[in-house]
């Protein structure tokens, strides 16, 4: 392990494939405060679904795709991440610690810190209380055939918060139906409402085009590239997906990954 400081099968075979392979980032940085009392104590990464913990599930989905070079940001009992990880030597995976101890960065910044890890190839992002068994490959065919410089796998399921979609598949916009506040980069006559799954495969130009520093959401990333360049979405609502982010999810998250 590297420290920043010292299923359905397919034929697609790049870059999922090889040494070469594409590069994935898990956020594991967050303070987890929904998923308290178990992250008073322990970091919300190391969570445990049917005996594995949330990482070590997020690494092996991505080594079915051949995805072995992994960069994991760690905050929240960092040093619990970095033992787990070290104990196992990454579950066969390459993984790049990318130390936010000092302050969490939430996921934007977490990204940019991560830059000199990830700015060279396609890559892809997912938060660590993710799980789904989306294709992965099918993901990045749609990015390439949408010639975007962001995808962003969403689904039809209901939620409060939504991304913003004109009919040509494009983002143009985040919406909360809870508070009615709204946020349009490209204005449409008509917008379709996609609820995000916390997963985006990324062109390396992105690093380019982010005005934010410090400590931002990826959200304002994606709101922002989106006036200039292409976001398309990934609609994967025919596979399972849940958000792990409370206690009371650990139950239906172990009824549908056994």
């Amino acid at each position: 392990m590297q420290d920043e400081t010292n299923k359905d099968g397919s034929n697609l075979s790049l870059p999922f494939r090889g040494t070469g392979g594409m590069k994935a980032m898990i956020f594991a940085a967050g303070l987890g405060t929904r998923f308290k009392p178990w992250t008073d104590k322990h970091p919300k990464a190391l969570a445990v679904v049917n005996g594995k913990t949330l990482l070590q599930r997020n690494i092996e989905y991505l080594q079915q795709y051949g995805i072995s070079e992994v960069v994991v940001n760690v905050h929240h009992f960092a040093g619990q991440v970095i033992k787990v990880i070290e104990d196992n030597k990454g579950w066969g995976s390459n993984i790049i610690i990318s130390d936010e101890t000092e302050e969490v960065l939430e996921t934007g910044g977490g990204l940019l810190k991560a830059k000199q890890y990830l700015q060279n190839e396609t890559f892809i992002t997912i938060n660590v209380d993710i799980l789904t068994n989306a294709n992965l490959a099918d993901f990045l065919a749609t990015h390439r055939q949408e010639e975007a410089v962001i995808t962003l796998a969403v689904t039809d399921r209901k939620t409060q918060r939504y991304l913003l979609f004109d009919k040509y598949n494009r983002l143009c916009g985040w919406r909360n139906t809870d508070t009615q506040k709204e946020k349009i980069s490209v204005p449409a006559v008509e917008y379709v409402e996609k609820a995000y799954s916390g997963i985006a495969i990324f062109e390396p130009s992105v690093f380019d085009a982010i005005t934010q520093t410090g400590k931002f959401s990826l959200i304002d990333v994606f709101l922002t590239v989106a006036t200039h360049s292409k976001i398309a979405g990934y609609n994967h609502s025919t596979s399972n997906v849940i958000d792990v982010g409370r206690t009371e999810s650990v139950a239906l998250a172990e009824s549908m990954f056994p």
